[in-house]
């Protein structure tokens, strides 16, 4: 498959759509809470995992430069759930810059660009949204469904994958997906990476001593069997009980809070990148 990007304004599939209210509720903070389990899985795919961990451009390297990072991360995700098209386009060739210089031969192969492994990291995001949306408001229905998977979509879009590579429907997704399950792959030096990013590892000593188990504890939870076992961590009855415990309250703090608040600080981010395009400053 070549990893050529497509000059951005023939993108398929990237044009001004309403937005639709299941993907404006599915915009929280409480997702953060699972940041970092959707980070070990996308980077459970080993050349993901040492081209983030070998990264040589520390501007974007979270345990180098932390605040930078979310800010980048989450303004990325805020403008392709509710971006409008120009915008999404813009945030794309922003990355692209970055991205280009993400290559690596050795130890192992990788290539920023690999539309292949764009697709992988777009699934784990959408996967990540649904579950985090179901934990928080209960099970969608079919349709529901469908118009979140398809507006999922964009996770890739804004990236350097093109439209017509997201899986036509939630079936081929499945069977997507299952075969990726087979493809994860860790090593000494991501899991060694992956395991102090849950654990607040960047932080300073007293931070990460205070957070650090709490971290574990959260991403622990939020990741599926298949990757708690490819990560070693382990989990029992009683820790399923006090992470449905947290759930629980965190859907009924959801709830209760208004809209703005709520959607804090994605919204936050939204209206930065907003003003960094209008300035003519850097967004990555």
């Amino acid at each position: 498959m070549s990893n050529a990007v497509a000059p951005l304004p023939s993108e398929p599939g990237v044009k001004d759509e309403p937005i639709p209210p299941i993907v404006d509720d599915a915009l929280t903070g409480l997702a953060l809470a699972a940041a970092s389990a959707n980070i070990m899985m996308q980077l459970a795919r080993l050349p993901v995992g040492h081209g983030v961990a070998h990264s040589k451009v520390d501007s974007g390297r979270v345990d180098l430069h932390p605040v930078k990072r979310a800010r980048t991360t989450l303004s990325y995700i805020a403008i392709a759930l509710i971006g409008g098209a120009d915008e999404r386009l813009a945030f794309r060739a922003e990355v692209d810059k970055q991205h280009r210089q993400v290559r690596s031969s050795a130890p192992v192969k990788y290539n920023a660009f690999d539309r292949e492994l764009q697709l992988w990291v777009a699934a784990c995001l959408y996967l990540g949204t649904e579950m985090v949306y179901e934990m928080l408001h209960g099970p969608l229905d079919e349709q529901a469904k469908d118009v979140l998977y398809q507006h999922g979509a964009r996770f890739g879009t804004t990236l350097q994958m093109s439209r017509d590579q997201w899986p036509a429907d939630r079936a081929a997704f499945e069977k997507y997906w299952n075969d990726g399950l087979d493809k994860i792959e860790t090593d000494e030096t991501t899991r060694a990476y992956l395991l102090n990013l849950a654990q607040f590892g960047f932080l300073p000593g007293p931070f990460r001593r205070t957070l650090g188990p709490l971290g574990l504890f959260l991403t622990t939870g939020f990741l599926p069997q298949r990757f708690r076992d490819e990560f070693g961590l382990r989990w029992d009855g009683l820790s399923q009980r006090r992470f449905d415990n947290f759930i629980r309250v965190s859907a009924k703090v959801n709830r209760a809070m208004p809209r703005a608040l709520r959607q804090f600080p994605f919204n936050l981010y939204l209206w930065d990148t907003r003003r960094r395009f209008r300035t003519g400053k850097p967004i990555v």
